[in-house]
């Protein structure tokens, strides 16, 4: 590699090293094996601006394999990106620093996804691939024309989602899309020999990839396979061979070098070998200002785009759109489905609801981009002559997922990073348990991902344990920031898409039922009660013995169960809890009444009772499942867990004495 070159990529060795030392924690072999691939691309084909790294047109830079987060840290300063300063360096892995052991999207500038678990920034770049296709078809190549770029290790591909990934992306020929695979035959455990065998080229072409194999330490192997990257009509791999820890003359090549520090002999042995005399995190003028001026090569074509956008007559919707900012129409239409579902009560499955609001909105919200994991016509997430996502417009607002809710979810989080889409994805809510990984990294990073989850409970009937979810509920709501919704009737479902539409900072699960159920909110309100995550929806007409608190298609069961204790003199009241999140959002007063101090409180839920003793007690009445379910009609199996009228109000009755 030629010296200046060399000595760039020496930087990131060295400042890899340097930091995973003083932290004494971390990954200095990635970064060392893939600092000359990442050079050249930084240095040459990456569209970026380092004054600028949230701009809408940069090229998108992926680290999916986060581990190595120093590679990022490290050129993310040497580019002059101001908050990564020499002292974020030294705290890498600190309390409170902006470098975090593994790169965490909304902590650090420049990091585009948090990514570590294996796979996960691969699957997630395969959506901001896609939302820049579907932008660049909206908005046109003046405003979106830019690249994904991915690095990922042999972990990633292992990893499953990889598959489901690199699949659609092939199917869809997102010739934006390049990884970088860094082809160093090592993992933890040591040569990648102990646990797969896979010709991972001949696997990525058959997907329908263009494919290249390189010497990821040869500059002009680099850079000739990255120009060719940028002319192909499909995705594109480039399996880049590198050595772990290059540089260490101990431990390069081995897997000693992928997840500790080097020692304190070993990195000065290293630095010999490198021929680097400078102290810790000390990089000279000859290394750090060639890389601050590719830190501000980008600027130009930044300034450039900016003065397009400022003449364009799509400006406004383009910005609202990278904002996040719905439309100011975005939900006439749905109020007024709200008024009416009031009015005519209509008996439905909460997914034909469902559906019946998304043809109310999706007109109104042009950033909307709905799929499903081959389960359309079960989720009603398609809507009406909705063109479909596909080469070679990409103009369409519907995604074809194919059985792979893990790489759906994950690709929606990718659309929702890049900005300018906001995706929704159906599935059966207890295929859950495939995209949660997705969900989870959604939670964390705050942002907007709406999944539809129909098939709510054993209401689903025939299809048997399998395929009712029991625990679901429970477990998702488990997870911190993420709203999970369960309405009851149309009110509530309309209600609760606008409060995950609203939700900027956090994701949303709409569990839905597949099975009819009576509507609940037949007055006008005026006012979005679902917002509270929990209200009453029927007051006793007696003093107040019994508080009945339910979800989704439960809450029709707890309102017969109301009227045959109030029949026989008892008090009841009845609090819909569409969303216990929200609930606990509100004011503690608002809690504390809400709940009140009837003597019986009772839950009634198709699920576990895992989280009801926060509206119950540890002494209430659950009534529910303790088990899996079964195959058999909805009504059937309801009778046969006692999940009914009668169970309830005889359940409250016993407890009363």
């Amino acid at each position: 590699m030629p010296a200046p070159t060399k000595l760039m990529a020496d930087a990131i060795r060295v400042l890899s090293m340097d930091a995973v030392e003083q932290a004494n924690s971390g990954h200095p072999g990635m970064p060392m094996g893939m600092a000359d691939v990442a050079t050249v691309l930084w240095t040459r084909f990456l569209k970026y601006d380092a004054a600028r790294p949230d701009w809408a047109d940069r090229d998108r830079f992926v680290l999916s394999a986060g581990h190595g987060s120093m590679l990022l840290y490290s050129l993310l300063h040497l580019t002059g990106v101001k908050a990564l300063t020499l002292d974020s360096l030294r705290n890498f892995r600190q309390l409170g620093s902006n470098t975090p052991g593994h790169p965490e999207f909304g902590h650090t500038p420049g990091v585009e996804t948090t990514t570590g678990p294996l796979g996960q920034g691969l699957a997630t770049a395969v959506g901001m691939a896609m939302a820049e296709r579907h932008l660049a078809a909206r908005f046109g190549a003046d405003l979106v024309d830019h690249r994904t770029w991915v690095v990922a290790g042999d972990g990633c591909l292992m990893e499953g989602v990889s598959h489901e990934a690199i699949s659609l992306a092939g199917r869809l020929k997102l010739s934006k899309l390049t990884v970088l695979w860094d082809d160093n035959d090592i993992t933890i455990d040591g040569h990648v020999g102990l646990s797969d065998a896979t010709d991972q080229l001949a696997r990525f072409k058959a997907a329908g990839w263009a494919v290249k194999r390189i010497d990821g330490h040869d500059e002009g192997q680099i850079r000739r396979a990255l120009a060719w990257a940028t002319k192909q009509d499909r995705p594109s791999l480039i399996a880049c061979k590198t050595i772990i820890g290059k540089g260490s003359p101990t431990f390069a090549g081995t897997h000693d070098v992928h997840g500790k520090a080097l020692g304190k002999d070993e990195v000065v042995k290293t630095r010999d070998n490198l021929g680097w005399p400078h102290e810790p995190f000390v990089v000279p003028d000859e290394a750090l200002k060639p890389w601050r001026a590719a830190g501000r090569r980008g600027a130009k074509v930044r300034k450039a785009w900016e003065a397009r956008l400022a003449a364009s007559t799509l400006r406004g919707d383009f910005e609202r759109a990278m904002a996040g900012e719905l439309p100011k129409t975005a939900f006439a239409a749905l109020d007024q489905f709200i008024a009416d579902a009031e009015a005519q009560a209509p008996a439905a499955a909460t997914r034909q609801h469902s559906g019946a609001v998304l043809e109310k909105i999706f007109g109104e919200i042009p950033e909307l981009v709905g799929g499903s994991a081959d389960l359309t016509g079960s989720n009603n997430t398609f809507v009406k002559n909705t063109p479909v996502f596909d080469a070679p417009s990409y103009a369409g607002r519907y995604v074809n997922y194919g059985v792979r809710e893990f790489g759906m979810a994950a690709a929606m989080n990718g659309m929702a990073l890049h900005g300018g889409v906001i995706p929704y994805g159906g599935t059966f809510l207890v295929f859950s348990d495939y995209a949660r990984p997705a969900i989870r990294l959604a939670a964390l990073m705050g942002i907007r991902v709406i999944h539809v989850g129909t098939h709510d409970s054993i209401g689903l009937g025939e299809d048997g344990p399998t395929h009712q979810p029991v625990e679901h509920l429970a477990s998702l709501r488990a997870m911190p920031n993420l709203n999970v919704f369960r309405p009851a009737d149309a009110v509530e479902t309309a209600e609760c898409w606008k409060l995950a539409l609203d939700a900027r900072g956090t994701p949303s699960v709409l569990a839905l039922s597949r099975q009819k159920t009576a509507a609940v909110r037949t007055q006008p309100i005026g006012e979005n009660l679902s917002a509270r995550g929990a209200y009453q929806l029927a007051a006793a007409s007696l003093p107040a013995q019994v508080t009945i608190f339910a979800t989704g298609t439960e809450v029709p069961v707890a309102l017969a169960a109301r009227e045959l204790l109030e029949a026989e003199g008892i008090g009841a009241r009845v609090v819909s809890v569409p969303c216990f999140e929200l609930f606990e959002a509100q004011p503690k007063d608002y809690q504390e009444a809400l709940i009140g101090e009837s003597e019986v409180r009772v839950a009634v839920e198709a699920g576990v009772r895992m989280g009801w003793d926060r509206f119950i007690g540890s002494d209430g009445v659950f009534v529910g499942m303790e088990g899996f379910g079964a195959s058999a009609p909805d009504k059937a199996l309801y009778k046969h867990f006692g999940i009914t009228a009668e169970a309830v109000a005889a359940a409250a009755k016993a407890r009363l004495g």
